[in-house]
């Protein structure tokens, strides 16, 4: 049996700005300090969650020039560990602001988790910031130094000020190694809380989470290893649907952590036991039988890993089987995601993307009285035809173009999918205009045809 490689969202977020509705108040656990990464021991495991805030900075948020990514990544890594979010904020990258942030978080949580300003530029205060709030100095760490000299080949008389800031850590604390960039995160020990830093690209933050944060707060808090979880992804459902039948159907025990993601259309729900061993894989494998005794129409994946794009290709590369897509109402967006799977180059046999139906009928060479005789079903049929035609493959997928039935009306597309049979299938779908949050959820309603249609 083929195994793939996984991606999975399981935490529920609870989100505020400004404003937090539930918080819990802990201590913050007294520790040595910390003057290397390595140093510290490992303490026992937690009985009890740690609550902790997270609070994001940046004014593009505010603006929308981007959502949050932050909160999900974090707390969806650090709450099967027994860690728990109690709340997230978005503020300005204002000394004020995150000040202010400051304040509200270190009295209600024993550790606080900030996220961006610790690059180069200018509007980078969160290190100068952080050191004012808590009354910690920041010194050179000469560790630090040494890996920027070799990051840029540069020795450390030559290196631009700007750079050579973010050299400096807490006195009253530690560092953590950034691999992916020049920016280490800071841990200041504080005597309201713990609070860290984290550098605001995703491509830094998340591998500092899982390799440098995750360790250095099972030292400090005692955070349990991971106990036994089980993850279940559903499309084509909504939380709603799968929490009633859950209700109804089904009896979680009390000790069950459960948790729930909802993003483009998919759902993941997550259940957590606080340890691992024989008995409590028992529960979770019988939670998940009944699940999919109940559900399994709706469910792609039974693990934390598998995305709903895997499970299409592995579908395919299963059979030994290929696929050509033709888009133009998605422009080109099944495909990328199709793309981005390990056994793309064995299953994705070719792709075009174009702006009108004629156009891609051009494209695949689709002769003008064939085209001319048909319908819209029909002309789609002939699109998805030439498609696995041309490039040989045993599958096709072809997005139409956009049609209104009224100026006022929803816009729709239609979608034909044709089998190694020969056979097509034609429907319809919402098309959702530009927006790149509806537009996701058209992918997945995409790819679950495709998936329905492979069973």
């Amino acid at each position: 049996m083929n195994t793939w490689p996984m991606n999975t969202c399981c935490c529920r977020r609870l989100a505020w700005m400004g404003l937090l509705l539930s918080w819990a108040t802990c201590g913050l656990p007294a520790e040595d300090r910390a003057e290397d990464p390595a140093e510290d021991t490992v303490k026992a495991p937690a009985e009890r969650a740690v609550d902790y805030t997270i609070i994001v900075t940046g004014h593009e948020l505010l603006d929308g020039v981007y959502p949050d990514g932050h909160t999900h990544f974090i707390t969806r890594t650090l709450r099967p560990l027994g860690l728990r979010c109690v709340g997230s904020m978005s503020v300005d990258d204002t000394a004020e602001d995150i000040r202010q942030a400051l304040q509200f978080a270190c009295g209600r949580s024993a550790l606080v988790i900030v996220t961006g300003g610790l690059g180069p530029t200018d509007s980078d205060i969160t290190r100068d910031v952080l050191s004012a709030y808590t009354a910690i100095s920041l010194a050179e760490h000469p560790a630090v130094l040494e890996s920027l000299e070799q990051r840029f080949g540069t020795p450390r008389d030559k290196l631009r000020a700007n750079l050579r800031r973010q050299t400096r850590v807490p006195t009253r604390g530690t560092y953590l190694k950034n691999a992916a960039g020049s920016a280490v995160g800071l841990v200041f020990e504080a005597d309201a809380a713990l609070i860290v830093a984290l550098p605001g690209p995703p491509g830094e933050l998340q591998p500092m989470v899982r390799d440098e944060l995750v360790p250095e707060l099972a030292r400090r808090f005692g955070t349990h290893t991971l106990g036994s979880s089980l993850t279940i992804r559903f499309i084509g459902i909504g939380q709603s649907q799968i929490d009633q039948t859950m209700k109804e159907q089904m009896q979680l025990p009390e000790d069950v952590l459960e948790t729930s993601q909802f993003e483009g259309g998919r759902v993941d729900f997550t259940f957590a036991l606080p340890h691992d061993g024989p008995a409590e894989r028992a529960r979770l494998e019988t939670l998940r039988q009944a699940f999919h005794q109940h559900l399994g129409d709706f469910i792609y994946a039974d693990d934390a890993e598998t995305t709903l794009e895997d499970c299409v290709v592995a579908q395919l590369y299963a059979r030994q089987q290929t696929i050509a897509v033709g888009e133009v109402g998605s422009g080109g967006l099944l495909a990328a995601a199709l793309a981005h799977t390990v056994a793309a180059p064995q299953v994705l046999q070719g792709a075009l993307v174009a702006t009108s139906e004629d156009q891609l009928r051009q494209l695949l060479g689709v002769a003008d009285d064939e085209w001319r005789d048909r319908g819209p079903s029909g002309r789609l049929e002939l699109l998805a035809t030439a498609a696995a035609e041309r490039t040989r493959s045993a599958w096709s997928l072809v997005v139409g173009a956009p049609q209104s039935a009224s100026q006022t009306g929803p816009a729709r597309i239609a979608v034909c999918i044709r089998r190694p049979d020969g056979s097509l299938l034609v429907s319809d779908q919402r098309w959702p205009g530009v927006s790149s949050r509806v537009q996701s959820a058209m992918i997945s309603e995409l790819l679950d045809k495709l998936r329905r249609a492979l069973r």
